[in-house]
């Protein structure tokens, strides 16, 4: 289970914390037939909505165990980077407020489906400068159409808030829209500023949009709907957006809500609290299909993996679960699944990787440690100290496997470049990273390198590296998952060998991203060192593999503060260019860069009641519960 906090785009690792995103996954194309995210026992169904036939009924609740530690806390669409986590988008926002496309589901890759998406499919101008979008007509659980206007409201509501913004690349989306017009109440144009790859475009910007009702656009309870005038004024939208701040401060009010209880999802908050028990129940307005025939899906906290492993092996509690590492026996050399389950024989277990890449995040504007995390041969040092094959056989009990690009090696894509299939170009070698750091100006003294050779020459510390400065880290990572603690403890021991101090501080989830923020030497929140909330990132709602959002400079998602203009380059050329090969040129150049560093990709072991029918894999961590059932 690994944790994602994408961070929207968000996060998914080596460890049990991302579980959510894996264990939930629905996928409304039917099983598929792969062994990684093969459906198993219940299966999936395909489009059209589950129809009670046989042994299966209408109605009744589904819970779902959240991973440990991680409780949603935050329901407005548009997020700041302490918010912008996988929980919150897609197990509470999405199901309630769907995005203008839905991705994911098909044969384990990270499609559009349109047939989920409130918005037919987009259509480009012949010179690339422009893209129309037609409505399909849907309505609001207040009766009003999701229209023309409710996309223009999100735009200006960007374009006023992009500072506050997780999603935001200066120079990508929404700066390269020039205008936003609203042709007729079911169609807008977005005019752009360059000539961008269609499938890019669509995949990676347009998939950012999430349509927003009028009646958000207030800046009072009781307000009339659109009266704040963001829609049609950006000006006006601060005010609008530091209302709806506000109330989604306001956790104890989500339920009861009459700015969040307008919806046009299949699902809306029967209940809520800010401890992570949380319900969704059907919305009766929904106009997509296939409707919920669920009475209820019901998710449930835990503070710990054991915690979680314990209700589901007691009896019915849990019907959508996971087994921890931990807990698995030796994965098979031939199989996803282990032979024997540990969840016993009410249960399914079903394989999912996500469409992701697992890291953790070096600080570069941190002013006590920043100038020596820039150093290239340093971060170098930190990746070679990694031992990923050991945490992949032993903490992780072989489900899962080395990562080392920021491309996915899972599921099998056509975006990892030949230099990634053949490995990492820093496998683990703890002589080898002694040496580097000695070779840079760097003395072992009582066990931890100290520079002692400051200055920029070959031999040297690097710049901005002072004389007398230590390798010594604090290292703040998710607690609750076993296998993350047990990898972590490796890593202190190795990374000691070879002269680097890790100091090894274990946090709940929300704590570590929380922060984890974007910030300068001079501000206060700069003080944390190295981040690992359990995971890197989830590729949701950018669904290609380029970096605009984790490594352009002064991205909303660039946690680190990493930059390099080289970097930069080659992140636009792969988004303005077809073809794979600008991709393989930014993956390979981000491979040797080290903007972050990289470790072992877990895959979850979901448990299924098998008493509950439409649960598959779904490698972007979506939830789509209107496809689930139960059965006698």
């Amino acid at each position: 289970m690994e944790a994602r906090a994408r961070i929207r785009k968000s996060i998914a690792g080596g460890a049990v914390l991302a579980a959510a995103a894996l264990v939930l996954a629905a996928c409304g194309s039917g099983a598929s037939s792969g062994a990684a995210g093969q459906g198993g026992g219940s299966g999936g169904i395909g489009p059209g909505g589950p129809v009670p036939v046989g042994n299966n009924v209408t109605g009744g609740t589904v819970s779902v165990a959240e991973p440990p530690a991680t409780t949603p806390n935050w329901i407005f669409p548009m997020a700041s980077l302490a918010y912008f986590s996988v929980y919150n988008i897609s197990d509470l926002q999405q199901p309630m407020y769907k995005p203008l496309y839905w991705f994911g589901g098909h044969d384990d890759q990270p499609t559009i489906d349109y047939a989920l998406s409130p918005a037919n499919a987009p259509k480009y101008a012949s010179n690339g400068r422009s893209v129309t979008i037609s409505m399909k007509g849907w309505k609001w659980s207040d009766g009003e159409s999701v229209d023309a206007k409710d996309v223009q409201f999100w735009m200006n509501m960007v374009k006023a808030e992009k500072a506050n913004w997780a999603g935001y690349v200066p120079g990508a989306f929404p700066d390269n829209i020039s205008k936003v017009t609203v042709v007729d109440p079911s169609t807008v144009k977005l005019d752009l500023t360059g000539t961008y790859s269609d499938n890019w475009f669509t995949y990676n910007e347009l998939s950012q949009i999430t349509p927003m009702p009028m009646a958000w656009d207030v800046t009072s309870l009781g307000a009339k709907a659109g009266s704040g005038g963001c829609t049609t004024d950006v000006s006006k939208c601060p005010a609008v957006y530091k209302f709806l701040v506000g109330q989604a401060k306001n956790m104890k009010g989500y339920a009861g809500s009459h700015i969040w209880g307008v919806v046009d999802g299949a699902w809306k908050l029967g209940s809520f609290s800010s401890d992570g028990n949380y319900t969704l129940v059907p919305n009766p307005s929904y106009s997509g299909s296939p409707k919920p025939t669920l009475d209820a899906v019901k998710f449930l906290p835990f503070t710990s993996d054991s915690s979680e492993f314990n209700v589901l092996k007691a009896g019915n509690t849990i019907d959508v679960g996971y087994i921890p590492s931990q807990d698995l026996p030796a994965k098979p050399a031939s199989a996803a699944v282990p032979s024997t389950n540990p969840a016993g024989s009410s249960y399914n277990l079903v394989p999912s990787y996500t469409w992701s890449v697992n890291y953790f995040v070096p600080n570069f504007n941190n002013p006590t440690v920043g100038p020596i995390l820039r150093q290239l041969y340093v971060r170098q040092a930190l990746q070679e100290t990694l031992d990923q094959p050991v945490d992949v056989s032993k903490a992780l009990q072989g489900y899962g496997y080395p990562n080392f690009s920021p491309v996915p090696v899972e599921p099998t894509n056509q975006w990892l470049s030949p230099k990634a299939k053949q490995g990492t170009p820093y496998p683990f070698s703890v002589s080898k990273a002694k040496a580097l750091l000695t070779q840079h100006g760097w003395t072992e003294k009582s066990g931890v390198m100290t520079c002692t050779k400051p200055g920029t020459g070959s031999a040297q510390c690097g710049a901005g590296v002072k004389a007398g400065a230590k390798m010594s880290f604090t290292y703040h990572y998710a607690s609750g998952t076993q296998s993350l603690s047990q990898e972590m403890q490796q890593y202190k021991s190795d990374a000691a060998q070879a002269g680097i101090q890790l100091n090894m501080k274990a946090e709940p989830f929300n704590s570590v991203l929380g922060e984890a923020v974007i910030c300068k030497p001079t501000q206060s929140s700069c003080s944390w060192q190295i981040a690992n909330w359990g995971g890197g990132w989830i590729y949701a709602p950018d669904f290609l593999p380029t970096g605009e959002d984790l490594f352009a400079t002064g991205a909303g998602s660039n946690t680190g503060s990493y930059s390099d203009p080289t970097m930069d380059k080659l992140i636009k050329a792969s988004e303005q260019q077809n073809g794979t090969q600008p991709m393989f040129t930014y993956e390979d150049y981000a491979s040797q860069q080290l903007p972050v560093i990289f470790q072992a990709n877990g895959y979850a072991i979901s448990a299924v009641s098998n008493h509950v029918g439409g649960v598959n894999s779904n490698p972007l961590g979506s939830i789509v519960p209107e496809y689930w059932y139960r059965t006698k």
